[in-house]
């Protein structure tokens, strides 16, 4: 008896060693795993919701939470004491390679995560979804293996470098269409598309014919100018229409096509991430002279013709519905069907034909509220209510309403825009709704073209005359920085804060493009998407708000491409602290200068330009020599 309690005894002991130490190796492996996983060259994935770094104010960053979610205030605040900060770190970690292409807010990996309950049918999942702060990646997006410098504009239209967006499927998938085609280190776009096999600017010219525009012009010497492409696929339809001094939001989804605005904006070609779903797009009402569907797939009948009225809100009196898909001309009974509903479903709309040949048929928006007041009591859609603002966008669900006009675009029959250009340089109708005087946005106009004059001069030494395409300014008031680019051959994507002021609208009526956009968050766009990052009091935006400054650092480099620029237009509290992050994000000081070398009137802003460096991983560094 006694021998059999010795020998338990010695088992009991035996196993809480044995425990110890497996406790002991674990942890050694937990503590050193994240060390080491982090240094290796991209080769371990950070996942959402790493803590695998020490806390330094930012979720990007972050290990423990603070107490109520807040932020460590010494790491977040600007104008530190001589600006020191012993928690800048010496190096950001490199995402795995699987996350190349990484888009925050767009991510499916997240939203199997998260268990996120979306109506796959309303594509929903196509939609916005962000990751909270504690499960965001804390990691620089790598470029993939052999990644070059990107071709230049306008040779990008025609070409780009197959190793930078390494994906041929729609290559094999649209061999017959002419989307794309692959030769050799290169994908070349032969301008063609589902509905255009031919060639964009043949069809595009055939638009211009069937409407009688004059020389078969689609610009309608000047008259459409703004143009909304749904469905785009590699946005070679957006592209051919620039040579008219037109210019198109190409949209399309993150969807089985994966990579297409990718594509289009390799190419040098404005486009944008989103879907036609259950979210307004995010553009104001009245802002394109045309919109544009080409066997985009779309059920434009579901939910009470939802996706239609969208169209039609974004759309300006007496703009046009260019739909090219068999809805338009096939005989069977099922297109035949669905050609009867559509038709039924946007003349209650007022919408007119204004011409239909062959397979496509474009509808006309009407110029007044007449035809809205003639309608039979109870017509449905109804016309949306008078309290509903048709241009608040930013998360606000659609509405299967028809917006009307204001009175004056009633009594003007039309949104009385000039014609393009000299829509750049006049003062949008639509000024007075913020209380904007026709001197003041001369002022603002005059004000830009000095800084943007100073800028250049800033980067000539870096740049040539083709260096720069895909520009962002990242919070534009009247789009004055923009209009002052007119002369080069790059294109904005005009950013409105969506907690400003919603100019976005001044910005349409002057001819250009932009979106509106919270920068608590990541943007809509795949990585390495822009040459140039303008930023204008972004940062001190964002921290009045408690919003973290790394994080902001950290998409935009995700979004320039290697060997582009940022210029920061800041106090100087703001560049001292972005100064301290230059090694760890592989960034480099190009120049310094106060606004007074502009004549500015913000005489305590710092303008400081950055350029981004071409930075590999191991692995793309084998696969570039």
């Amino acid at each position: 008896m006694m021998r059999g309690r010795s020998d338990g005894v010695q088992k009991k002991r035996l196993i809480t060693s044995v425990c110890i130490v497996a406790i002991f190796l674990g942890f050694l492996y937990v503590y050193y795993g994240s060390i080491f996983g982090s240094k290796i060259n991209g080769t371990s994935a950070l996942e959402y919701g790493s803590k695998s770094l020490r806390r330094l104010g930012s979720s990007y960053l972050g290990g423990d939470e603070d107490t109520d979610g807040k932020q460590e205030e010494s790491s977040t605040r600007f104008g530190l004491e001589n600006g020191e900060d012993d928690m800048t770190p010496k190096s950001f970690p490199v995402c795995d390679d699987r996350h190349s292409e990484l888009i925050p807010c767009l991510d499916r990996n997240l939203i199997y995560q998260m268990r996120l309950k979306l109506d796959l049918s309303l594509m929903e999942h196509y939609e916005r979804h962000c990751p909270l702060p504690e499960r965001r990646y804390n990691c620089l997006i790598p470029p993939p293996r052999g990644y070059k410098v990107p071709i230049k504009w306008p040779e990008s239209r025609d070409q780009v470098w197959k190793a930078n967006i390494p994906h041929t499927h729609l290559a094999h998938e649209k061999s017959d269409q002419n989307w794309m085609v692959v030769k050799g280190e290169k994908i070349v776009f032969p301008g063609g598309g589902t509905h255009f096999h031919y060639g964009a600017d043949k069809y595009i010219a055939s638009i211009a014919n069937m409407l009688k525009f004059p020389k078969d012009k689609i610009n309608n010497e000047g008259k459409l100018r703004t143009v909304l492409d749904v469905g785009c696929g590699v946005a070679s339809f957006g592209a051919y229409l620039l040579s008219s001094d037109v210019i198109t939001m190409s949209l399309a989804p993150n969807d089985v096509h994966q990579n297409q605005i990718q594509f289009a904006l390799e190419r040098g070609i404005p486009a944008y991430l989103g879907v036609l779903g259950t979210k307004r797009l995010p553009y104001p009402s009245r802002s394109f002279e045309l919109a544009h569907c080409s066997r985009c797939r779309i059920d434009w009948l579901q939910r009470d013709g939802i996706l239609l009225l969208e169209l039609d809100r974004l759309l300006r009196p007496g703009g046009y519905f260019a739909y090219s898909s068999p809805e338009a001309y096939a005989q069977d009974e099922e297109d035949l069907r669905i050609w009867r509903e559509m038709s039924a479903l946007v003349g209650r709309m007022c919408w007119t034909i204004a011409v239909k040949r062959n397979q496509t048929v474009i509808w006309q928006k009407p110029l007044t509220n007449d035809c809205y007041m003639e309608r039979e009591p109870g017509t449905l859609p109804p016309l949306c209510q008078s309290g509903d603002d048709p241009d608040k966008v930013w998360g606000v669900s659609m509405e299967a309403c028809i917006t009307p006009y204001s009175d004056h675009d009633h009594r003007v029959k039309g949104s009385g825009l000039a014609p393009w250009p000299s829509r750049l340089t006049a003062p949008p109708p639509r000024l007075a709704d913020f209380g904007y005087s026709k001197e003041m946005f001369e002022k603002d106009t005059e004000v830009w073209q000095q800084r943007v004059g100073s800028y250049w001069n800033l980067l000539s030494p870096k740049i040539s005359s083709n260096t720069l395409r895909n520009v962002m300014d990242m919070k534009t008031n009247m789009g004055s920085f923009a209009a002052a680019l007119k002369d080069k051959d790059v294109w904005v994507m005009n950013v409105v804060p969506e907690d400003g002021p919603n100019t976005l609208k001044l910005i349409y009526d002057r001819g250009l493009i932009g979106t509106v956009h919270d920068w608590c968050q990541a943007f809509s766009t795949y990585p390495r998407t822009y040459d140039l990052l303008h930023a204008w009091t972004v940062f001190s935006d964002i921290e009045k708000r408690d919003c973290s400054p790394e994080d902001l650092l950290i998409e935009m480099d995700r979004m320039v491409r290697p060997t582009g620029f940022i210029i920061i237009r800041d106090k100087l509290s703001v560049i001292n602290f972005i100064k301290k992050y230059l090694v760890p994000l592989h960034w480099e000081a190009v120049a310094t200068s106060d606004s007074s070398s502009d004549s500015d009137q913000d005489g305590d802003d710092i303008v400081f330009v950055i350029q981004k460096k071409m930075w590999l991983t191991s692995e793309s560094l084998r696969d570039s020599e």
